[in-house]
């Protein structure tokens, strides 16, 4: 199993912080639930974090199967549509940068 995580690093003012989320739930979770061949799609926004540490308002991670699901997901039409989505969004709300990682996922139990 393998997770894709965007982390939005950056700001969204206090005044916008309901209308980003509302965007992002609106707007954008209905596109990501669609990328083919995903087994999750986890959306967080922050709330909290320690004193120094870089503001991430929104983590996204989408989990497949394997690498292969993963890369023909990112050429679906659901992704390109999310992109642009993700472009106004991000153009009326947020400021900072966005990047990706591919993690290889391992649970456990407590």
């Amino acid at each position: 199993m393998i997770t894709r995580f965007a982390l939005f690093e950056g700001s969204v003012k206090p005044e916008n912080v309901t209308a980003f989320r509302a965007a992002v739930q609106d707007r954008l979770v209905p596109l990501w639930t669609q990328f083919p061949g995903n087994t999750e799609v986890r959306v967080m926004f922050s709330d909290d974090r320690d004193e120094g540490a870089p503001e991430f308002p929104l983590i996204l991670a989408i989990s497949y199967p394997d690498t292969a699901t993963m890369t023909a997901a990112l050429d679906s039409p659901a992704r390109f549509k999310s992109k642009d989505v993700t472009g106004e969004i991000v153009a009326q709300y947020f400021d900072g940068r966005i990047h990706h990682h591919v993690t290889e996922r391992h649970d456990f139990q407590p």
